[in-house]
Order: C-alpha cells, then sequence, then structure tokens
C-alpha cells in the first residue's frame, strides 16, 4: 500500500506540473495580446507594434547580456536606447575619453554589437545603430548668442559622440560583424536639443549623455503580429 501511495503522488505532481507550466504560457500569451491591444488603441498601426517587438528584443538581449558582465547601464526598456553619462565617459569640459570612459566601452561595446549581429535574423530587421552625443543647455562662460550657444554645444556633442564610435572600433568585439556594424553606424550630435527633464526641469547632469540606439527598418503590413519579414 505503500509503494501505490507513493506512486500516486508522483503522477499528482507530474499532472500539477504541466498545469504550473500551461498556465505560464497562457499568461505570456495574454500579457503580449494585451500589449498588442494597448498599443493599437492607442492609434499605433500592425508596424508601430511590429518596430516596438523588435527594439524590445534587443533591449531585453542586450540588457541580459549587460548583467551577466555586472555593467549597470541605462536601457529603455521598449526602445532599447543605452544612455551613458558623460561622467562615466569623459573628462570634465571634454570630449576626450577618461581611461574609466575606456574601460567601460571595453566591457559594454563587445557585448552590445555582438548581442544584435549574433542573432541575424534579428539584425536584420536594425537598419541604423547610432551613436548620439547631447549636452545640456548651460551658457559657455563669454558666449551671449542662443544660436553660438547652440553650435558650440553641437560641435561637443558631436565630438563626443564620435569619440565613442572610434573607440568602440578598437574593443574586442567580433571582427566577422565589422562590416555590417559599419554599414549600419550613425553619429550625431544633437547639441541641447533633447535634455532630459525631472519634475519639469532639467536635470543639467543627466542630459550631458552620449546614447546608443537602434534604428527599425519599416515593415510590411503582411508581416503582422510578430511575424519577421
Amino acid at each position: 500500500m505503500a509503494i501505490f501511495y507513493r506512486k500516486q503522488n508522483k503522477e499528482e505532481d507530474n499532472g500539477n506540473i504541466f498545469w504550473v507550466t500551461m498556465a505560464d504560457l497562457l499568461l505570456g500569451l495574454a500579457i503580449i495580446f494585451i500589449t498588442l491591444f494597448v498599443l493599437a488603441m492607442t492609434g499605433f498601426s500592425q508596424q508601430d507594434i511590429q518596430q516596438q517587438q523588435v527594439q524590445m528584443e534587443v533591449s531585453e538581449k542586450i540588457t541580459e547580456g549587460l548583467k551577466k558582465s555586472d555593467i549597470d547601464a541605462d536601457i529603455d526598456k521598449m526602445t532599447g536606447d543605452l544612455k551613458i553619462s558623460d561622467v562615466e565617459l569623459f573628462e570634465l569640459n571634454s570630449y576626450i575619453l577618461s581611461d574609466k570612459g575606456k574601460k567601460l566601452l571595453d566591457k559594454l561595446a563587445p557585448i552590445y554589437i555582438d548581442t544584435i549581429f549574433t542573432d541575424k535574423e534579428l539584425a536584420s530587421q536594425i537598419e541604423e545603430i547610432t551613436v548620439q552625443g547631447h549636452t545640456d543647455s548651460q551658457m559657455f562662460a563669454g558666449v551671449n548668442s542662443k544660436d553660438e550657444q547652440f553650435l558650440r554645444n553641437m560641435d561637443l556633442s558631436l565630438k563626443r559622440a564620435n569619440a565613442v564610435a572610434e573607440y568602440i572600433f578598437t574593443t574586442n568585439y567580433n571582427r566577422r560583424f565589422a562590416e555590417d556594424f559599419r554599414k549600419k553606424l550613425v553619429v550625431e550630435g544633437k547639441s541641447f536639443n533633447e535634455p532630459i527633464l525631472v519634475n519639469g526641469q532639467e536635470d543639467y547632469t543627466k542630459s550631458r549623455r552620449v546614447e546608443l540606439k537602434i534604428k527599425v527598418k519599416d515593415w510590411n503590413v503582411s508581416s503582422a503580429l510578430g511575424l519577421r519579414k
């Protein structure tokens, strides 16, 4: 009797595992469809939804890779945009990478590039990888014109973005991805056009940053609901 009792429990446990697995699957599917429904109801097209799915997939994979290497990065889970503070990268009031900045990029850049290009199907959906420099809106000493202030910051933001892009090519990323990376790479300076606001006020420290961003290709309407082109 005792043997029969233990066998019965084992069968019940297997049954429980099956139902727990099915419950997790159904919950995951429900979350996906709810997300798609909300996006659709808020005016997003099927193309917008699919582009969002690719960005979220890239974000998830990069985040996972960075965590494995103990890199604490500011990455947007919806867009995949990765923000790096100027304090982490540059000498004060300079576009010259600091030793600290080089060490960070030595670890971060290979994970970022290799994660994107290892998945060929995912990489094929990405049109551009942009290195984008940003400044705050504080005035330079001796500059009185808003136009001159903008242009000075544009020059600084572009030089910082270019410094990061140049250094990425010296890091230990997989060189079989070099050509694809070169084709997709865009370097931009944004001056103080896109400040980071906290409680309606510009946060100068957060505004000074370099971002790594992905641009997803346009989708055909026929590739609906998660099916890649």
